[in-house]
């Protein structure tokens, strides 16, 4: 067992983590929100068929995208009252073109209130 001041047992922390830590806890939360949707933003456009390239339709992968999009819809939804309407709209507007997209690259679409994301949205359709 290590003291407060030591490193534990077979651990050894990055290089630059107090660093990182520093940096970190200067950003604001909002940032943080806006930065984390904008992730999954983007790798739901790719999965869904959106990405630039003669390779978009080798990357899509409908179901990878219905994961993201769910988890980008909870993001937006949970955090919209915290990050101020300003930031909310821009999200919302891109998880609904997201959902949209969703629909038209599905063969079989999803019944209203059935697609990603749209239990946390309502639907989309």
């Amino acid at each position: 067992m290590s003291t407060s001041d030591e490193t534990p047992t077979g651990f050894e922390a990055p290089v630059g983590t107090g660093q990182a830590t520093r940096d970190i806890a200067e950003v604001a939360a909002v940032e943080v929100i806006t930065t984390a949707a904008v992730h999954l933003m983007s790798a739901a456009a790719v999965k869904c068929g959106l990405a630039e390239g003669d390779d978009a339709e080798e990357l899509k992968d409908l179901d990878e995208a219905r994961k993201l999009i769910t988890a980008l819809a909870a993001l937006v939804v949970a955090s919209a009252p915290d990050i101020g309407n300003q930031h909310a709209r821009s999200l919302r507007d891109g998880l609904r073109s997201l959902q949209l997209a969703f629909r038209e690259a599905s063969v079989i679409p999803d019944a209203p209130g059935e697609g990603p994301g749209e239990k946390y949205t309502g639907s989309v359709v």
